[in-house]
């Protein structure tokens, strides 16, 4: 449905973001803040000092929905019509950061060059296992249920 088909009662449920889509979706073009924001004024009846008194948090709500991309042109539009590129140095940069986190774990890996090594560490820790539970006994169910 169009804007100009909606009743008063209808706009005035939108959010001014959600009335901001559907006017960048009818243009068809990106628009400036105060071209934006005059339509939307002028689609809910409001004066020239309502205007100015809310003109300043409408920008701000702009700026922090992610529905829309300013441009350098300082026109706003729709993400959806707009690819964001990543920069070369961007995905050097990224790149980068991966083979040092693979390094750092290649640095943490254990160096074992054979299988006695593997056995005498496995032995390690169950002698370890072993000692954790050497001042434990085991309690039939029977003296539990007795005290």
């Amino acid at each position: 449905m169009s804007l100009k088909d909606m009743s008063k009662e209808e706009l005035n449920l939108l959010s001014y973001t959600d009335l901001t889509e559907c006017i960048l979706r009818e243009n068809k073009k990106p628009m400036n803040t105060p071209s934006i924001f005059q339509l939307i004024c002028d689609l809910l009846g409001y004066s020239k000092e309502e205007y100015t008194a809310k003109i300043g948090d409408y920008y701000t709500t702009l700026m922090t929905d992610k529905r829309f991309v300013l441009l350098e042109s300082s026109e706003w539009d729709l993400k959806d019509n707009h690819i964001v590129p990543l920069d070369i140095e961007d995905e050097e940069e990224i790149e980068d950061i991966i083979s040092e986190e693979d390094e750092e774990e290649d640095e943490q890996e254990l160096d074992i060059d054979n299988e006695d090594d593997i056995d005498s560490m496995i032995e390690d820790d169950l002698d370890e296992e072993e000692d954790d539970f050497e001042d434990l006994s085991i309690v039939a169910d029977s003296e539990l249920e007795e005290s």
